[in-house]
Parts: structure tokens; sequence; C-alpha cells
């Protein structure tokens, strides 16, 4: 054995124009004096803001400093193939005390041409919402590029845009390419490709505290856009108690989740890969070969890959936890 364990970050909290407090209600997480905390990085390797270890030996390395001591052992084999010493995706929780602005990321194709980075495939679970809290993803009917500038030089772009009321629990897949927003009184879990490749296509005229408006990237956003229309943009999944049930897979990630109330064993020696639980209820136990780490409401951690069995034990009455991994 190499000495790893489960790992938890110190996360980066991000102050946004659109933030609240609801990191702290909901989450339990202690920002400190930040008026608008719009976002925590709970798990990051984008340039930067690259996460640093807050618990046990390891405390105080930065994610990619393992990354590149551990290699295979932390992310596995073929992840480090593929990455290198960047880690591949980005672990996030945001709160949306007002909208936020109309956006697209390219695909990885036009990214690395443009930006020379991934490009941004995602998704959001939604931890916590106001009653009627809308979310955008796609669009509500049929749009050419034609259309969509005709609607967008009228400012009437968003008669074009898909929104949906959200509840607790609901799920939105957003591949790159397509048109989205996170809509005021929602907390997010997001799971996403490491980059931060935004373009930004709409804000509601808003203005910052010099009364200037946010950029926009209408050219660049262009390209970007995949304009097909979908009849329903909401992830269906079933949960299975004391299982492990799939929301999403994809080639960039594989998110599951599990709510469960006895302990469960796992076995991850097929995997190959880093396993992350971001922990939206409860408490519970990871009991591993090296000891056990306990895993509070809100907070993230990352199973090395070569910690292949371990048990989760919940310490409360029920656990409901995101788990994960690349395929």
């Amino acid at each position: 054995m190499n000495g790893l364990y489960p790992l938890k970050f110190k996360p980066i909290y991000h102050e946004k124009i659109w933030g609240g407090d609801r990191l702290q209600k909901v989450l339990n997480k202690d920002f400190g004096n930040l008026p608008n905390c719009g976002e925590s990085w709970e798990v990051s390797g984008v340039e930067g803001h690259i996460s640093v270890v807050g618990n046990d030996f390891l405390a105080g390395n930065s994610l990619q400093d393992l990354v590149e001591i551990y290699m295979g052992d932390l992310v596995g084999d073929k992840v480090y193939k593929k990455f290198g010493i960047e880690f591949p995706l980005l672990i996030k929780f945001i709160d949306a005390e007002q909208d936020l602005s109309i956006q697209v990321h390219p695909n990885d194709e036009l990214s690395k041409k443009r930006h020379n980075a991934y490009g941004k495939t995602e998704m959001w679970y939604v931890v916590d919402a106001d009653k009627g809290a809308l979310i955008n993803s796609g669009f509500n009917q049929e749009v050419s590029k034609k259309k969509y500038l005709e609607y967008f030089n009228k400012g009437k772009l968003t008669d074009l845009l898909c929104f949906e009321k959200v509840n607790k629990g609901d799920v939105f897949f957003i591949p790159a390419g397509r048109v989205h927003a996170i809509g005021k009184g929602i907390l997010v879990a997001e799971i996403q490709q490491t980059s931060d490749v935004t373009y930004r296509i709409f804000d509601y005229n808003r203005k910052d505290e010099n009364g200037n408006g946010r950029e926009l990237h209408t050219e660049l956003a262009l390209d970007a856009i995949d304009f097909s229309y979908l009849e329903e943009y909401k992830t269906r999944y079933k949960t299975d108690r004391n299982k492990t049930s799939e929301i999403v897979s994809c080639e960039y990630f594989t998110s599951n989740i599990l709510e469960f109330s006895q302990t469960i064993e796992k076995d991850y020696y097929q995997l190959d890969s880093f396993v992350i639980y971001i922990n939206l209820d409860g408490e519970f136990e990871i009991e591993h070969e090296e000891g056990i780490e306990k895993v509070k409401k809100g907070e993230t951690v990352l199973i090395p890959a070569s910690l292949e069995t371990f048990r989760l034990k919940p310490l409360s009455k029920e656990v409901k936890t995101l788990e994960v991994y690349i395929k």
C-alpha cells in the first residue's frame, strides 16, 4: 500500500455578483465574511485555483503535486495516461441568489483551437431550490442560427429558451454546446470537465458597481452553440435504496447517487479511476485498510484509485451522496 487515503481538500470560495448565503445555511460552509459567496470549488485542478489537501499527513500538498507524485495510484493509470498531471474534473457547489447569465461552453475541439484548453461538459444536481425556481437548459422550439440571431438582436433571446421549474433532486446534463443558465433561488452541485472557458450570451442588462455591463461573447458563442431541440432536457433517473444508482454517464464522467441507511461494501478493483463522494445529506464513515474518514454534510472526499475496496458506514439515519468517477 502506498499510504494514500481518502483526501479532503480545503474549499476554494468565490465571490459572485449573484451569490448568497445558502452554502453556509444548507451545506455548513464557512466562507468567513464573503458577502456574496457564489461558489465553493471542492476539487479543482484549474490553474490558479488548485485544491490543497486539508486532512491528515498530506495536508498542505496541492492536488497537482499529488498527481505528479502518485500518478496512476491516485487518479488511475488510464486517467493519468490521458490527462497527465492535470486533474480532469472540477467539482463545485453553486449558490444562485440571483439569476446567472445565459451562457454556453465550447466543445473540446473548439476549445483546443481557441484557448488550448478542454471544452466543458457538465451536470447539475439540484441540492436546494425555492418554490418556482427556474433552470434554463436548451431551446423551447426548433431554432436555426438565423432565427437565433433575429431574436438575439431584438433583445428577445429568452423567448426561445426552455425554462423549467425545478425541485430538490432534479438533474440536468449540460453537454458542451447547450445554452443554459441557473435561475435565482437554486443551489446545485456541479460536476464538470476541468475548464474555465465560458461564453456569456446574455446577462439581463445587469451593471456592476461601476455601472458597466459584464462582457458578452456574442461572436464566440455563435460557433459553439448546438441549435438542436429536445422534447425534454431534465435527466430522468431512479434511486434504489442502499444501492448505487447511475444518473449520468458520458465519456468525461459517470455520476451516481447513493441513498443508504446501512453499511455498503465497495469494490473498485476493475475501475482504474479515482472516486469522488459529494455528500448532500447525513454523515458517514469511509472504512478502509489505512483507517477511517468521517464525511459530514456538504463535504467532498476523493478516494485514490489504489484504494480499491472500502466500506461506507452511515452515522445518521439517512445518507445521500453523489459518487463520481471516470469509466
